[in-house]
């Protein structure tokens, strides 16, 4: 009903089971009541040990369908669209001990060493990914956001930062991608033909090497057929400070809508209504 979307924000209120609480249900109402046109509800984890911590939400059985159903049908009561990023942290979870990444390359000191996926888990996670969007048009969600932002592991596999591997998901650009496509396309195949498909990128690593603004050019235009939207951020893959100021990433933004002829939503401290209406011009 309107230009203003609310991105997703992690809230850590949920139960160990992944379930959403009362709080959530608070939490997303009370912004449809405020207005907002499009609710893109938390990352919610694919598996138990994709959460980045043991308070995410999850929607990796058929037990988490029902209060999320409740919080969509709520906001929907008052007139906002509802999606739903669905995620695995990879090498950023918060279960050490089932770390799992493209390759066995730590986030930082403080984080393990991630397992080195294999071709069979890839396919199986894959699948994961498949079986939630499924769920999550249970729930009655009007789009799906899959997350391949921020340095979890579907970011994980498009960075040559992170990905040092030497089979079909990793070396070159059309190999690290594999991945991401092979999700796109599971979970199109599960939702319904006009159901969106949105996708969150990190639209530069930040760093010599890694993702720059040129790269996340072509990785769209490799996926674009298979998605109706792009939402664009920056950052995540490493632990370092990022120069953020009102507005910085609406230029990644332009560049992505322009150059891939796709839809963007843009985010990153934006702040006042003037600034708004100047970049929807």
């Amino acid at each position: 009903k309107n230009h203003v979307i609310m991105p997703p924000m992690c809230m850590y209120l949920a139960d160990t089971d992944g379930k959403a609480t009362e709080k959530h249900l608070l939490h997303y109402a009370t912004r449809a009541v405020g207005g907002v046109g499009l609710i893109i509800v938390e990352a919610t984890a694919i598996s138990p040990e994709g959460r980045i911590q043991n308070s995410d939400l999850g929607l990796w059985c058929d037990e988490q369908i029902e209060p999320l159903k409740k919080v969509v049908q709520a906001c929907h009561h008052h007139g906002a669209k509802m999606a739903l990023q669905i995620a695995h942290a990879g090498r950023k979870g918060f279960d050490r001990d089932n770390l799992v990444a493209p390759s066995s390359i730590a986030f930082s000191e403080s984080y393990g060493f991630p397992h080195e996926l294999s071709t069979e888990d890839i396919l199986a996670l894959a699948e994961k990914f498949a079986h939630t969007a499924k769920r999550a048009v249970e729930a009655g969600f009007d789009m799906i956001e899959i997350h391949a932002a921020h340095g979890y592991l579907l970011h994980e596999f498009l960075s040559p930062l992170s990905n040092h591997r030497q089979d079909e998901f990793g070396g070159s650009l059309i190999n690290r991608i594999r991945f991401l496509k092979l999700v796109l396309e599971k979970v199109k195949a599960v939702i319904p033909e006009a159901m969106p498909v949105l996708l969150r990128v990190s639209a530069s690593d930040y760093d010599v090497g890694g993702i720059d603004i040129e790269e996340m050019v072509r990785i769209i235009n490799e996926v674009r057929h298979h998605i109706d939207m792009v939402h664009v951020s920056s950052g995540g893959l490493l632990n370092q400070g990022i120069e953020a100021y009102p507005g910085y990433q609406v230029e990644f933004s332009r560049i992505i809508r322009e150059s891939c002829q796709t839809p963007t939503i843009t985010v990153g401290l934006i702040t006042d209504s003037k600034m708004t209406e100047e970049i929807l011009k």
